[in-house]
């Protein structure tokens, strides 16, 4: 019997807004019984000598990128950034062209996420320019489509071209739209993989 799919959930969060996001997404992975791995990716600093420590004091462990050449499908997320990702996620990606080179990301999905603090904050934009590394290596982007009833109820987060997530004050919290696009988005992550595998 094979292994089931491997899911890298890859994100920067900095007050763990964002990470809960990453947690509901592993369990839509998780759902399809495909295996979901957390990962995140240490900050950058102004101070050019200032380094992180080989192990973050808390949350899951820094990637590594041999991991994104072994996993099955990628899921990327950052908390938005004036309608960006963070400077951190964008850093790492930067340094991923060895694996562009060998094409070891090319035909696997591939999902974005992000949080904002506003209800206008740049979350598609964010979604979008995550999404374009992607593609430039040649995964599979995998989305939330409107056949997804949360889509059309929520109104916090959500989006058909990933998860979000509104973290205001008046946001009351974590929407159970927000956690349903989320499962939904992994679930499908997970799905396309094990279809993909299966060739």
């Amino acid at each position: 019997m094979s292994e089931p799919p491997s899911i890298l959930i890859l994100y920067f969060s900095r007050k763990g807004r964002t990470e809960a996001l990453a947690r509901e997404i592993a369990r839509g992975v998780e759902s399809e019984g495909a295996t979901a791995r957390l990962r995140t990716v240490p900050p950058v600093s102004p101070v050019s000598e200032a380094t992180a420590p080989a192990v973050p004091d808390s949350g899951p462990p820094y990637v590594e990128l041999g991991e994104l050449a072994r996993c099955d499908g990628l899921i990327l997320g950052s908390p938005t950034r004036f309608g960006n990702m963070a400077s951190a996620l964008k850093h790492f990606l930067d340094t991923t062209s060895s694996l562009w080179l060998n094409g070891a990301l090319a035909g696997k999905p591939a999902a974005v996420f992000t949080t904002s603090s506003s209800l206008h904050g740049g979350q598609e934009s964010t979604l979008l320019t995550m999404a374009l590394p992607l593609i430039h290596h040649g995964m599979i982007y995998v989305g939330v489509p409107y056949t997804e009833s949360a889509l059309f109820a929520t109104k916090t987060g959500g989006s058909p071209y990933g998860a979000t997530r509104i973290t205001a004050d008046w946001a009351d919290g974590f929407s159970d739209d927000e956690k349903t696009v989320a499962r939904v988005l992994g679930s499908r992550v997970a799905s396309v993989a094990a279809r993909l595998r299966g060739r």
